[in-house]
């Protein structure tokens, strides 16, 4: 039997293969797409130290990874005969396919994300919260662009995997490039030659994809962004103007600048700290001195909320910040009123600085969170600081390379 060239290259000009290539191309990237979102919220909830989240999320990873795509496509797509309010959607094979694709990969996805949580180190979030960021600030700003650039590689090789998978949806009678090779063959019975050009656009959306999938990852590296030559004559002349103030909320001063009354803290029914209390005067400087394991961190940390106290309370300007409630038997609240994390300073020992971020941009971080002050005037307060201690020539570059 002679291999028919001709008949195979005449399919590439073929408009219901192009016509299919689209509907693959679509759905491939709709379920990738929504499979990323759904699945960061599941890696979220797994991550979460609630049950009511971390259950369900445990849940539904164990149950949509264990079954069968194929078997997923059919239950959805017939799944109006149990429940006929759900054909006017599940009718279309599109549809169908979409949501039983999305239930399936999210949860191969959630894993990846999980992947991409679990390599970002504890002080980013913990540096973020210390700049007074709440849950979904630090998500945003902090931990999705570097959990996602992490995950990148793997994201996109899931991508292919599901322009691979999309060929299974012709059991739900989707006309896809899979579905019109075969209805082609099983008329002139040249399967070789159509299953040749069914290999070739599948091959074909994955080489593009693949391509600008590996721009986009190089876009996102920040490790390969050379860093400007020169000083940057607009850094330069703001740093040169002069300053206008920037407004912050007044400090109502009635008391001690800081004070924490019987600060008590055990870790695994073993006491770090019991019944510290302190008062710090406006303008006083003081220094915590101790051995290692005397629980200088400890304190620091409890003071700007990042370990929870077990007993005692803090003050911040004589305003209440942290303090615990109980109502009858109930186990104590932790409460924390965070406005006032604007007023408490930290350096972290190991820094924290946020390497997905220029030099100018982490100084600008906090302050364009809380909407201190416009963008044009934080960009000047941050070069006049950096010039201020020589670094603006440095202002463009990431932490690494500094």
């Amino acid at each position: 039997m002679t291999f028919n060239w001709n008949y195979m290259f005449s399919l590439f000009s073929d408009a219901e293969f192009w016509l299919a290539t689209w509907t693959v191309i679509k759905l491939s990237l709709l379920t990738w797409g929504i499979s990323i979102v759904v699945g960061f919220v599941l890696a979220l909830a797994k991550q979460s130290n609630r049950l009511l989240f971390n259950l369900p999320a445990r849940g539904y990873i164990w149950l949509f990874r264990s079954l069968p795509l194929l078997v997923l496509l059919i239950f959805v797509y017939n799944l109006p005969q149990a429940a006929p309010g759900t054909s006017a959607l599940l009718s279309d094979p599109f549809w169908a396919g979409l949501i039983a694709m999305v239930l399936s990969e999210s949860a191969y996805i959630a894993e990846i994300h999980r992947g991409g949580l679990l390599s970002i180190p504890k002080g980013q979030s913990e540096a973020a919260r210390a700049l007074g960021l709440r849950f979904a600030g630090i998500q945003w700003r902090i931990i999705i662009p570097q959990a996602v650039r992490v995950a990148l590689p793997a994201l996109a090789n899931e991508y292919i995997a599901i322009v691979k998978l999309s060929s299974l949806v012709s059991v739900i009678s989707l006309t896809e490039i899979l579905m019109v090779g075969q209805r082609l063959y099983s008329q002139n019975f040249l399967v070789m030659e159509t299953m040749a050009a069914v290999a070739c656009y599948y091959v074909l959306i994955v080489t593009v994809f693949d391509f600008l999938l590996k721009q986009l990852e190089r876009h996102l590296d920040v490790t390969q962004r050379r860093p400007a030559g020169k000083i940057d004559e607009q850094l330069f002349a703001l740093a040169q103007r002069a300053a206008t103030p920037i407004a912050r909320p007044a400090a109502q001063a009635s008391g001690p600048a800081l004070q924490a009354s019987r600060l008590h803290k055990a870790y695994n029914n073993v006491e770090v700290l019991g019944a510290v209390s302190l008062q710090i005067q406006p303008g006083e400087v003081v220094s915590v001195i101790g051995p290692s394991g005397s629980g200088k961190t400890t304190l620091i940390r409890l003071l700007n909320g990042l370990e929870q106290i077990d007993n005692g309370e803090i003050r911040i300007n004589g305003q209440p910040f942290i303090h615990l409630s109980q109502q009858g038997e109930q186990k104590p609240r932790f409460i924390e009123h965070a406005e006032h994390r604007l007023n408490i300073g930290m350096v972290f020992q190991s820094f924290n600085l946020f390497p997905h971020l220029s030099v100018l941009d982490n100084l600008m971080l906090a302050p364009r969170y809380h909407r201190l002050a416009t963008r044009d005037a934080l960009k000047q307060q941050a070069c006049e600081l950096l010039h201020k201690v020589g670094m603006l020539e440095h202002a463009w570059k990431y932490p690494h390379q500094l």
